[in-house]
């Protein structure tokens, strides 16, 4: 299953749940009215009475659900701070969180996604995660002390990578609105159980006020069943996906299914002590409540196992208990089989080491790949190891002094300044004197500073070092990144003329600063069809094969292959639009909004049309990325030859 297909899936999971939801809550509604009628007596009970109460009751449960999902609107970190999460700082000098960082950067620059902010239940001792958040840019990936203490940088990697699934997919803003959703339900419960309270103090007169709130919390009881088996009944098969996904990420089986059986063996497993565990148990990356079957909201720990791992024998997690059982310290190292906290099992019995490759050779500035379209559609969302080796490069070869700045709040809009300054030393005097004059002088000079390291970055550096920036950015006030992304935009038109590369930067941060500051708006998938949108398919190919092809014969031909591909009964004929940049401005938020069907075909013929010439230059390629994360369609670093 591609990404698409994921996203068509959590498209139909949640019209699944909304259809549950009302089902819930005409269960809830019809007890109520039944016991007010029982109650009453049916000669004295009006139909407009009961419609009122009915009315009543869904008020009660559509302002709880909002209420709940209000709370949530800061996205993934929302969450995490509810639960007590300590967010990791970006200068950390603890090992177990360094690691944790570098991994969660690693596998985010290989998805081509924003870095998501980074959390530590402190006082969990079982092994668990979950991600969180309404889209890519507002994700915080949250983990227990226990993962980190115990599970191997493979073995991390691995729940990481299934935790990326669900970050790609879209499961994410599902699972939040599940959280909103089953709140309003539990509130009539509440209430119910409020009044029989209250009433019960009352006295023999307030019997019939007992019985009433008694059926409330009933009738809000049978909705919270409800609730429950729709959590779960969405959540297992996601865990099965997430999994093999994590396989993908890794192209390794031993480090995810080391971590499972894990949980399975030691004593605390994935459980959670956290009291708002309930609300979060389909978010998690194992079970953090222990449900019976029905309520299960993820599959038998077993299964998922052996779905990894067919050789599996239960005697395995009886040899990692016992070896467990007394650890051997080993210090504070990053090596395969030993766990944070520098301790491993006696014997020898953590994950088999790791058969992925470590890094991976960028290609020359001026190199130029072959891709096919069918194989970048496959790379959307769905990075490989290949990917996640040149993500760990780009990030390793990235001066250390640039990294600090990327991680600090106090430096990043300085840092992403200084990567769209000009080359020309009369245009670069200008835009630092902008920055000086709109931020301050103390901004200008650090963005020069930064702006000498810059210089000798690779060109594909420049977006991944852009990305690690975007958590010091959440951190910033919302009328601070408003005039940034301003500031930003001046600074990209000092010299009278946009370059496409200079375009793709500033577009990019443009996006990820818009998700951030509105998570809950963030539009993931649209319902336009391919024929609603012409006009603008029309003017982002024409753009394409205009960049990316040097005579007008080979554009006019890149852009009809293209063209074919999305609209092959048309015959719009070639026309660059001459304010290319206003153009893909107009049309980029337009595509976002069609269907997944329809995105798959876009990215495809985009593909078809950069590549018409048989080769793509890492410019084209970043363009390429950048219309892609615009459709929210993310796309690695690396094309695949």
């Amino acid at each position: 299953m591609n990404f698409f297909a994921h996203q068509d899936q959590a498209r139909r999971q949640t019209r699944r749940m909304v259809a549950m939801f009302a089902l819930a809550v005409v269960a809830i509604v019809v007890v109520i009215d039944l016991v007010v009628v029982i109650g009453l007596g049916h000669g004295r009970a009006s139909p407009g009475g009961i419609a009122f109460i009915s009315l009543l009751v869904l008020a009660v449960i559509a302002s709880g659900s909002m209420y709940r999902i209000a709370t949530l609107r800061g996205g993934g970190a929302a969450v995490a701070a509810q639960l007590g999460a300590r967010e990791v700082p970006h200068d950390t000098g603890e090992f177990a969180y360094r690691r944790l960082r570098n991994v969660v950067e690693e596998i985010a620059i290989a998805a081509g996604v924003p870095v998501p902010q980074v959390f530590v239940l402190e006082d969990e001792a079982g092994i668990n995660a979950f991600a969180a958040g309404y889209a890519p840019a507002d994700a915080a990936i949250t983990v227990t002390r226990g993962a980190l203490d115990k599970l191997t940088r493979e073995e991390l990697q691995g729940v990481i990578g299934h935790e990326f699934s669900h970050v790609l997919n879209g499961d994410m803003r599902l699972n939040i609105r599940l959280v909103g959703v089953v709140f309003g339900i539990l509130v009539v419960s509440v209430i119910g159980r409020k009044i029989a309270e209250g009433a019960g103090r009352g006295g023999r007169d307030s019997s019939g006020a007992v019985m009433f709130g008694l059926a409330l919390a009933v009738a809000g009881y049978v909705g919270v069943v409800f609730g429950r088996i729709l959590k779960a009944s969405i959540s297992r098969q996601r865990e099965f996906l997430a999994d093999a996904s994590a396989v993908q990420f890794t192209r390794q089986t031993e480090g995810i299914a080391g971590a499972l059986k894990k949980i399975g063996a030691l004593a605390e497993g994935s459980m959670l002590d956290n009291a708002g565990k309930e609300e979060v148990t389909h978010m998690l990356f194992g079970d953090g409540v222990g449900y019976s079957a029905l309520f299960a909201t993820h599959p038998p720990l077993e299964q998922r196992i052996r779905r990894l791992d067919p050789s599996f024998r239960k005697d395995e997690l009886r040899a990692i208990a016992t070896a467990w059982a007394r650890p051997t310290r080993v210090g504070d190292v990053d090596a395969p089989g030993v766990s944070i906290g520098g301790f491993a099992p006696a014997g020898g019995l953590a994950a088999k080491p790791s058969r992925a490759r470590d890094g991976a050779s960028l290609p020359a500035a001026q190199a130029e790949l072959r891709i096919a379209p069918a194989s970048v559609v496959r790379q959307v969302g769905n990075p490989g190891n290949d990917d996640r080796g040149a993500a760990r490069t780009l990030r390793k070869e990235i001066p250390e002094r640039l990294r600090i700045a990327a991680a600090d709040a106090s430096q990043a809009m300085p840092l992403l300044y200084a990567l769209v300054l000009n080359d020309d030393a009369g245009v670069r005097a200008r835009q630092l004197e902008l920055v000086a004059r709109r931020v301050d002088a103390g901004n200008a000079a650090l963005a020069e500073e930064l702006g000498r390291a810059i210089a000798g970055l690779h060109p594909m550096q420049r977006l991944p070092l852009a990305a690690l920036a975007v958590p010091a950015l959440r951190r910033r006030p919302r009328a601070r990144l408003e005039a940034f992304v301003a500031a930003l935009g001046e600074l990209v038109a000092a010299d009278g003329e946009v370059t496409l590369a200079e375009y793709c930067l500033a577009r990019l941060v443009r996006l990820q600063v818009a998700d951030a500051l509105d998570p809950a708006a963030t539009r993931i998938l649209g319902r336009l069809k391919l024929t609603d949108v012409a006009a603008e398919l029309k003017d982002v190919l024409a753009i394409v094969a205009r960049y990316g092809h040097d005579d007008e014969a080979a554009a006019q031909r890149a852009y009809a292959l293209g063209l074919a591909d999305v609209l092959p009964s048309a015959t719009i004929a070639y026309a660059p639009p001459s304010a290319w940049m206003e153009a893909l401005d107009r049309a980029l938020p337009k595509l976002d909004r069609l269907g997944a069907a329809g995105k798959e075909l876009v990215v495809a013929a985009l593909a078809r049309a950069i590549s018409a010439d048989g080769a793509v230059c890492v410019a084209e390629a970043e363009l390429l990325r950048t219309i892609c994360a615009a459709l929210h369609c993310p796309l690695p670093p690396l094309l695949q030859e």
